[in-house]
């Protein structure tokens, strides 16, 4: 293939279908057992090659400092790894809330990863980036790998299957959860015994769901008012809440009584994530 100059990606959303914390390291991190999924949403990065070394960031960057923003630091990472003597220009259209536990930080940052890795010519395998993105945030190798999995250890253990499609209504109640807030609270549910035969046969839960709703009642708020329409749930840390459904008439139905103080979106699960379909196209071209 010719290396292009410049693409697009998304960085989709993706889902915690169950949340288990088996327990916590010495150094810091959570032993814990979770099932991603990818939705075909989420945020849109555009990606031009530049000349000199220089990283630059537009668009909906949300005021974030450059050197603190994680799209940054993923393209120095990788820049500064493969000993780059390119840059890129990059613009950033956000759809996916802060703080809404549906990995968009991480999301951005895999996605800056998987198109810097093309644009610059750099060739590392997916298991280098993942080992790169982990530096990051321990859910950066999964949408780096870009498969449905059911993670382990601190998120970088995986283990790959394929779920039916499902449509999800998503729900944003306008409420930024701390992650890092919420794993060091001295509340968290730390003990759930880990998964052992067959997990769709065990009772799942998301284990961050009740301190979530004791320290951000909107969450719990939320996720009452989605059992209206189905079992609602609560996915990573929060706050976003969603439910799930067999069509996307189901889920365009709650989106539309959605009330007007909380932001909502539909889509539909895929098991291969939308950045790395993108990707396989533009190579292909």
């Amino acid at each position: 293939m010719n290396t292009p100059f410049e693409l697009s990606l998304i960085a989709p959303a993706k889902l915690n279908l169950f949340l288990h914390i088996n327990g916590r390291r010495d150094d810091g991190y959570h032993e814990l057992e979770t099932l991603f999924t990818f939705l075909n949403y989420g945020d849109e990065l555009h990606f031009k090659l530049s000349t000199d070394t220089l990283i630059s960031i537009s668009g909906d960057t949300n005021g974030i400092a450059l050197t603190d923003n994680l799209i940054y630091k993923a393209a120095l990472l990788l820049q500064t790894h493969c000993k780059v003597n390119l840059g890129a220009k990059i613009n950033l259209t956000k759809r996916l809330p802060m703080g809404g536990g549906v990995g968009g930080g991480s999301s951005d940052a895999a996605s800056t990863l998987l198109a810097l890795n093309t644009l610059w010519n750099t060739a590392l395998s997916l298991d280098e980036l993942a080992d790169l993105g982990l530096k990051l945030g321990a859910d950066v190798p999964v949408f780096i790998k870009g498969k449905s999995a059911i993670a382990h250890g601190i998120g970088e253990q995986l283990e790959y299957l394929e779920l039916p499609p499902k449509w999800y209504c998503v729900v944003f109640p306008n409420q930024h959860v701390s992650t890092a807030q919420i794993f060091t609270h001295p509340d968290l549910k730390r003990d759930t015994p880990k998964l052992s035969g067959d997990w769709q046969q065990q009772i799942l839960t998301n284990d961050c769901e009740p301190l979530v709703k004791k320290l951000c009642p909107e969450v719990e708020k939320t996720l009452q008012w989605l059992l209206k329409y189905a079992p609602s749930k609560m996915t990573g840390t929060g706050s976003c809440c969603f439910v799930e459904f067999a069509s996307q008439v189901q889920a365009q139905d709650v989106l539309a009584n959605l009330p007007h103080t909380w932001q909502g979106f539909i889509a539909s699960s895929v098991s291969t994530s939308p950045a790395h379909t993108e990707l396989a196209a533009i190579i292909d071209k």
